[in-house]
């Protein structure tokens, strides 16, 4: 009988030390320095990818030689892809290696030099305290939350309270998208109060006291080169809308949603002139340039519901967006492209591996995509969703949704909100990936959870207040079985009983005997308060976990079967119950069974 093995595809395990019984990845072969880093198999008829890189696009003064350039005399560089192309290993590029450590130093050098990795790092923003980071398909994946005042909600306090609480929730980097309030003071507040770095869409301070139609070429310059001199790391600037896309629209089922893309139509279809981020770009370039200022080029046309998804007028856009990052390449700025939106799921494979061919293995930076419209209240889920199958088949970064998508301003449970999901899609999309260490979190989460320590569990969760807060609303006691089986039917203790299985043994995961969880924290009993399962009298009796509030007398043991049962009987019972497994090795020419 022929061996039967699972069909692994030959990606870096996930897991450092191999662990587990499954094979590590079914994605691609890891490929660093390739086109085809951490990639999914390609479904029959995907773009391929791009054959040219930032390489292809020196300025032309330029010479290459092998794996560097060299410039003209006297050339000063500046940004971090000038320094890679020149074979320099700045302290931001060792520093995303400490951060990324499956990749070197040098990896991530070669991969800058090939525009396929950005480190958004404004030097003014360095100065301030940013801890670097990169964004590519070499790295892990990243994930960013929008905040911002409105005219109608919120302030530069609230703003800098939200930013704090997206870095603790995870977010890698922060747009600020202000349309109210001081805008100037705001972002100059979130800049200096940042580890992560700032994006920002420069257009939004550009209307503020004057009308689309009225804004002109010195405004825009005047104001990119302001928000630099601040400190912000990258700008969404949308250059790719040209005149000759917006005939494309007129049978959309919602038109144009990007704010920045409704704008710069306006303002083109009332002068008859052509975009002027567009027609300036290479100006908009220099002033980047000089500050470091990384590109973040707008998809002002991405779909605003799946009927108008993968249109023309997205794809002609995208298509402009591709001769964009080679400018921009040219000029020696980084580059990543913004991408939608509202994708129904069958065609999210298709619009990343486009992406990657038209704009040359530039970072790609999705919203979600939202995978249904039908869920607004939840469109953080519906989003999830689309930017797990996004990252699996080639976006680098995500841009969070919060449940108050499409309805309101989020507050600060919302940012938190939007955050969870996104970690979630992109770490799900690394393990799938293969990218090596990815997976050692899961792998010791799940030897605490084998082995019913619950503090472990709680520890490793990357929300163990609710963890725990969850836990506690059901049992007072961190014991060998939760609440949804009971002790009896509790497959975890069983398996770990079982003298043959490995569960629940690992080294340094022991649970050690049945006890007294610990009170609730502030935090942990707000959570409870948000669910209103329990009254406030039972969250308190939670919080403070006295015997006498938990029911018990002086010297009676934990509410817990393990602790109330005496060993002697715990140990008959088990006799009685559980079996266990000596299986005799299976001859190799037996049939399995049904054969």
């Amino acid at each position: 009988m022929a061996e039967r093995i699972l069909p692994w595809r030959g990606a870096y395990n996930p897991s450092t030390h191999a662990e587990g019984t499954n094979p590590g990845s079914f994605a691609n072969p890891a490929d660093v320095g390739g086109p085809l880093m951490f990639s999914s198999p390609d479904a029959p008829g995907m773009p391929s990818p791009s054959a040219l890189t930032a390489w292809d696009f020196l300025p032309n003064d330029w010479r290459r030689q092998a794996a560097r350039a060299s410039a003209p005399a006297g050339f000063v560089p500046v940004t971090q892809l000038e320094h890679a192309r020149l074979g320099v290993i700045t302290p931001a590029m060792r520093r995303v290696a400490e951060r990324e450590p499956h990749l070197t130093p040098e990896q991530v050098r070669s991969e800058v030099a090939a525009g396929r990795l950005i480190i958004p790092a404004n030097r003014v923003h360095l100065g301030y305290g940013l801890d670097a980071m990169a964004i590519g398909r070499a790295t892990r994946t990243k994930i960013n939350a929008n905040m911002g005042a409105s005219p109608v909600s919120s302030s530069t306090d609230e703003e800098v309270e939200k930013l704090h609480f997206a870095e603790r929730w995870g977010s890698d980097t922060v747009m600020d998208l202000s349309t109210g309030g001081d805008l100037d003071a705001c972002r100059d507040a979130i800049v200096r109060s940042a580890r992560v770095p700032i994006g920002t869409v420069p257009i939004y301070s550009m209307i503020i006291g004057r009308r689309i139609e009225d804004l002109r070429v010195k405004d825009i310059l005047d104001s990119i080169l302001h928000q630099a001199k601040q400190g912000v790391d990258y700008f969404t600037i949308h250059a790719g809308v040209l005149r000759e896309h917006l005939p494309y629209v007129r049978k959309r089922l919602i038109g144009i949603v990007s704010r920045g893309g409704s704008l710069i139509a306006k303002w083109m279809l009332h002068h008859g002139e052509q975009n002027p981020f567009y027609a300036h770009f290479d100006e908009i370039c220099d002033i980047m340039r000089e500050y470091d200022v990384s590109f973040s080029l707008g998809d002002g046309l991405r779909p605003g519901g799946l009927g108008d998804a993968t249109d023309e007028a997205q794809l002609r856009e995208l298509e402009t967006l591709g001769e964009l990052t080679e400018r921009a390449w040219r000029r020696g700025c980084q580059v990543m492209v913004e991408g939608p939106g509202h994708v129904p799921f069958d065609q999210i494979e298709y619009n990343m591996k486009l992406q990657r061919r038209l704009c040359h293995g530039a970072p790609f930076y999705v919203l979600g995509p939202l995978v249904t419209d039908v869920f607004p209240g939840y469109d953080h889920l519906t989003s999830a969703i689309g930017a797990t199958a996004a990252a699996y088949h080639g976006a680098a970064m995500l841009c969070y949704v919060t449940p108050k998508e499409h309805v309101g301003l989020p507050k600060k449970d919302d940012v938190k909100q939007g955050c969870v999901a996104y970690k979630i899609a992109a770490h799900a999309a690394d393990v799938a990936l293969g990218i090596p260490g990815t997976r050692d979190w899961d792998d010791a989460l799940t030897k605490a959870r084998a082995a019913l320590n619950w503090e472990k569990q709680f520890e490793l969760a990357f929300d163990g207040d609710t963890a725990r807060a969850f836990h506690d609303e059901d049992l007072a006691v961190d014991t060998d079985f939760c609440a949804m089986c009971g002790h009896d039917w509790c497959s975890v203790r069983i398996s770990r009983e079982i003298q043959e299985f490995a569960s629940g043994k690992a080294e340094g995961f022991e649970a050690g005997k049945a006890r007294q969880s610990p009170g609730l924290t502030p935090e942990q009993q707000r959570i409870l308060e948000q669910r209103g399962v329990l009254s406030p009298d039972e969250i308190h009796r939670l919080a403070g976990k006295t015997k006498r509030a938990l029911g018990a007398t002086a010297g009676e043991r934990a509410d817990c079967h393990s602790d109330k049962v005496e060993p002697d009987t715990a140990r008959r019972i088990q006799d009685e119950r559980l079996v266990q497994v000596r299986i005799p090795e299976r001859p190799a020419d037996a049939p399995l069974p049904g054969e």
